[in-house]
């Protein structure tokens, strides 16, 4: 995986590929004083601009998938939250046709198997054990279009469902978990390889029952969603998870529900009403986290101006592991000949001032 940061580049974009040589006649942007990123990947994303990516029509969804590009997420995973079990089935059918577009990378579903006692945003009447029949229902919907799954592992079906995932080629993802560490290790045998935004929905780290924190942070073979908006996690934890997995595990997230690049009110999540408030988003019943607002764009900017992160560990968790999870580092994730054109321009404080998608604008730097 090629690292690294390079001064006084130049790179060239030819139709929809970048290009190791110039055509004749090629427009020349200067971007001095900038930097040029690979496009962001967002592996766990219900929505924005308004629209809801588990109950949004087409042309909402649509809209939820354009504001995420507006802030440099060029290639996304729709995600659902629990619902009735024949509902999903249904919009994984709609999703999967955006997939099959090219318009998302995939579905991630979670919920409905995830714990009761760490629902966090999700309705707990329409929570279900994770029977491998019903997992494969879910996966079936999507016609080979599901990406992921989030599971409570340690409930019943929760371990064979990690071997059914496996077999059919979908990330098996520990999330809204109540699990042991013990439990957990099972399921990391049985094949799962994802922590759904770790440290979140899940019990703390303790020093006599460390949990699922320490068998995820601990194994080469899972890489740990992070929502670093500020308000989810602690800079300290964000700094304990890159000092044990190592910023080669980590993959920057959203968790962005509707307000995400629209802004304050009141949304609705699944069946279940949220209050977004200076960019919080938090059930009206209850006050549990519901989602972030957050964009790719801060998430970034936040990981190397308050973080302390290197400009290239902030790509890494943002492009490069969240490419490689999806199977997709072949032509997105980093900045070589032959990969989609997919790129962000920041200036030299970090903030967003162009994107490409496939060779062609989102947002045009207009720079010359």
């Amino acid at each position: 995986m090629p690292t690294g940061t390079v001064e006084d580049g130049r790179l060239v974009v030819e139709g929809t590929r970048i290009a190791a040589t110039a055509p004749e006649n090629a427009r020349v942007i200067d971007v001095s004083g900038h930097w040029l990123l690979p496009g962001f990947v967002d592996l766990h994303n219900h929505g924005g601009g308004g629209a809801s990516f588990t109950s949004g029509t087409v042309e909402e969804v649509l809209k939820g998938i354009h504001t995420h590009r507006l802030h440099g997420t060029t290639t996304l995973v729709a995600s659902t939250v629990t619902g009735d079990m024949d509902f999903l089935a249904q919009r994984a059918g709609m999703l999967a046709e955006l997939a099959e577009q090219g318009d998302i990378a995939g579905i991630h579903f979670e919920g409905p198997f995830i714990s009761p006692c760490r629902k966090g945003a999700h309705s707990e009447k329409l929570l279900r054990d994770p029977d491998p029949a019903e997992v494969r229902k879910l996966i079936d919907a999507a016609r080979g279009r599901a990406t992921m799954v989030t599971l409570a592992t340690e409930l019943p079906g929760g371990v064979d469902s990690v071997r059914l995932l496996a077999e059919h080629g979908v990330i098996a993802a520990i999330g809204h978990t109540d699990a042991t560490y013990e439990q957990t290790v099972e399921a990391i045998e049985a094949g799962a390889t994802v922590a759904t935004h770790l440290f979140n929905a899940m019990p703390a780290l303790g020093h006599r029952a460390p949990g699922p924190i320490a068998a995820l942070l601990e194994d080469e073979r899972i890489t740990v969603e992070l929502i670093n908006d500020g308000t989810h996690l602690h800079p300290a934890a964000l700094q304990l998870a890159f000092h044990r997995a190592g910023a080669s595990r980590v993959a920057f997230i959203t968790d962005a529900m509707d307000a995400a690049g629209f802004g304050d009110g009141r949304y609705m999540l699944g069946p279940l009403e949220v209050e977004v408030s200076k960019g919080v988003a938090r059930l009206v019943e209850g006050g549990s986290i519901a989602g972030s607002t957050l964009t790719l764009d801060r998430a970034f900017r936040r990981a190397v101006t308050v973080d302390g992160l290197s400009v290239e560990d902030a790509v890494t968790a943002l492009s490069a592991n969240p490419a490689r999870l999806l199977g997709s580092y072949d032509t997105i994730g980093s900045l070589e000949p032959g990969k989609d054109a997919d790129l962000v321009l920041l200036d030299a404080d970090f903030a967003l001032k162009g994107v490409m998608r496939r060779g062609e604008w989102v947002v045009d730097p207009q720079l010359g």
